[in-house]
């Protein structure tokens, strides 16, 4: 399994819908293996093919005691709905107030290639919306609720050694550009 590299907003990458697998073969599972490689070691929950430069229909999830790895993962029903903070690896610092179903079923594939479904709620079923959004070229902040962008930066620690992290109200087109900066200057120190 092999660490790779994270696509940053920006990337148009992260704008195209996805392709749907053919076939999952060798090289689709070793992406699957490599993408929650990846996504543990970030850390985060959940990740996309596109998040990695890679715009196939794939994702993987973990939450809790669960470890998802998708090929053509599609919602097939929806039920309630809540609002929680949404943030994610290829958007660094960035969070936002997002609206999403309570409860899903996603069907796909499995890594492999079996027909499989996952009910989901809560945490899990956020993650895979989210995920789901990539591989359909949306950003969160595309779903997020008017006012509720934001920054989180850490500020130093408390006395126990904690961050103390601090919250900065921004707008979707003011982070945007930031983001399209973070994305220059990574490219910039790559170069070097």
């Amino acid at each position: 399994m092999a660490v790779l590299p994270i696509v940053v907003y920006g990337d148009p990458v992260l704008r195209v819908k996805a392709r749907p697998v053919a076939r999952v073969d060798a090289e689709i599972r070793q992406l699957l293996a490599d993408m929650h490689e990846t996504m543990v070691q970030a850390p985060g929950i959940g990740l996309a093919a596109n998040q990695v430069g890679r715009p196939v229909r794939c994702l993987v999830a973990s939450v809790d005691d669960s470890n998802l790895l998708m090929v053509n993962p599609r919602i097939v029903s929806r039920k309630g709905s809540y609002e929680a903070i949404e943030a994610c690896l290829s958007l660094p610092g960035l969070q936002a107030t997002v609206p999403r179903a309570e409860r899903v079923v996603v069907a796909g594939l499995n890594r492999n290639g079996k027909p499989t479904k996952v009910e989901a709620e809560g945490l899990l079923a956020r993650c895979l919306q989210h995920e789901i959004d990539h591989l359909d070229g949306i950003v969160f902040p595309d779903r997020a609720l008017p006012g509720s962008i934001h920054w989180v930066r850490e500020e130093g620690v408390d006395e126990e050694g904690e961050p103390i992290l601090v919250r900065e109200d921004t707008t979707w087109e003011e982070a945007h550009e930031a983001l399209l900066g973070l994305r220059r200057h990574r490219l910039a120190a790559a170069t070097e």
